[in-house]
């Protein structure tokens, strides 16, 4: 594949009614494309593997440090805590020194506390540390969201937010059989446990690339030397078209006094709660299914975020064709509900384990990047960088609800269906949010209420 057959250049309408201008722009944006994105996708391929890593992790880690199932799922929850604290500071801070600085300082910070998860003994020591990796990863996704406002226009960027945030669940695609073989392979090397190593061979290269992303990250087009006069100044052009039209909030004080800010942080608390319900629980549900050694486990947990990842680059591409954005959320919101459900029925069947966790991961997945496409659209720039961590800190507050509940419901009962009776309702509740404030039609301006 050519630079300008890129997916990041398809599906744009023309500019200025030229088949030629329209040519230049696609191959100006695969340009900037090919360019920034590889990169931002492998930073969040980091994050969200250092994330959601206690997922296989507690194979081992629960049964030799003794710990419950409600303290894994309060540990994991932690995380997001300090990372609702963080992260409108961390927009507005990177406003002012630039991405640059921002994002190389959070993935150092945060590879270096993945690294020390190692030494954890104690719960007081597993809370502390998942506190402080979720303040400092507190920022990555938002400010990388921020910062494809400066490169992308409204009609290019909820594909390009998902060729950026499939990075999650091929995080879950490669990182499954990787961790699952650290955990087999590793275990009891250099007196080390298989879930030690996982920690340490995970986190170092969230530092590596952190040192990368100082060296050679720009923090705009005007600052982009691989860029000529004129793209930077057409980039600049097609931004300050979107920006005539995105005058629903003046500033981030406006933002934070607008309804609709929050119902869509709230919709996407919801799709968190289902994605957190796929991230940590999978290891352990097909576990329970009858997948035996960690190495298998972490093969098969690899086949629901394969099939999440191609389903969100093919959902948020039609999304982008049609200008549709509510039933592209909604649907997928409803069918992950369906599967929370059925999946509940699975038990020790594997083949209806896989579907239900595969049809689940589809759905939620899908749904995220055309659901944070919203907010970047209706926000005008000046209330951009706080408006989108304000809206991502209150939604990935689900990523504390969720394994919270769960592992709850899971040391009550020893089954964690009534947990995913809840997550489902939840997702039913967040289909209902988006039909109800996220308007229909082409290029739809939310603040006229459409």
């Amino acid at each position: 594949m050519t630079a300008t057959e890129s997916p990041l250049a398809e599906g744009a309408p023309p500019v200025g009614g030229s088949s030629g201008r329209e040519g230049s722009a696609k191959a100006l944006y695969s340009k900037i494309g090919w360019r920034l994105i590889p990169l931002l996708f492998a930073g969040y391929v980091l994050a969200y593997l250092d994330r959601i890593n206690i997922g296989f992790a507690q194979l081992q880690m629960k049964d030799e440090l003794g710990f419950s199932a409600a303290v894994y799922g309060l540990g994991a929850g932690l995380y997001f805590a300090t990372y609702f604290v963080f992260e409108v500071p961390s927009n507005l801070l990177m406003k002012r020194i630039g991405a640059r600085l921002t994002l190389s300082r959070i993935m150092v910070l945060w590879g270096l506390v993945s690294i020390g998860m190692l030494f954890v003994q104690t719960p007081a020591q597993f809370y502390a540390m998942r506190l402080l990796l979720g303040a400092f990863e507190a920022g990555y996704a938002p400010g990388v969201m921020l910062l494809l406002t400066y490169w992308f226009p409204n009609d290019r960027r909820a594909r390009v937010m998902a060729l950026f945030l499939c990075g999650s669940p091929i995080a879950g695609a490669l990182g499954s059989p990787i961790s699952g073989w650290i955990l087999q392979g590793m275990n009891d090397v250099a007196g080390l446990g298989g879930w030690q190593w996982l920690f340490l061979i995970e986190g170092l290269p969230s530092v590596a690339l952190g040192v990368i992303f100082f060296l050679v990250l720009p923090d705009a087009p005007a600052k982009a030397k691989w860029l000529t006069g004129d793209e930077r100044r057409r980039v600049a052009a097609d931004l300050v078209v979107d920006g005539a039209s995105g005058q629903a909030n003046k500033g981030f004080g406006s933002a934070l006094r607008d309804i609709n800010v929050y119902v869509m942080a709230l919709a996407w608390f919801t799709v968190v709660c289902g994605i957190q319900a796929v991230s940590f629980w999978m290891p352990l549900m097909l576990k329970d299914a009858g997948v035996g050694t960690p190495a298998q486990i972490g093969a098969w947990a690899s086949v629901p975020f394969a099939a999440a990842t191609i389903t969100m680059l093919l959902l948020s591409r039609h999304s982008d064709r049609t200008g549709e954005r509510r039933w592209h959320i909604a649907i997928p919101c409803m069918t992950g509900a369906t599967a929370l459900i059925l999946l509940s029925f699975a038990g020790a069947n594997l083949a209806l384990a896989l579907l239900a966790l595969a049809l689940l991961a589809c759905s939620v997945y899908g749904a995220m990047p055309i659901l944070l496409s919203v907010p970047v659209k209706y926000l005008a720039p000046g209330a951009r960088a706080g408006g989108i961590a304000l809206i991502n800190s209150i939604g990935l507050s689900g990523g504390f609800v969720s394994p919270l509940i769960l592992g709850w419901v899971k040391t009550q009962t020893g089954s964690v269906n009534n947990g995913l009776y809840c997550m489902a309702g939840l997702l039913v509740i967040g289909a209902a949010l988006v039909l109800t404030v996220i308007p229909t039609g082409p290029r739809a301006d939310l603040s006229r209420g459409e």
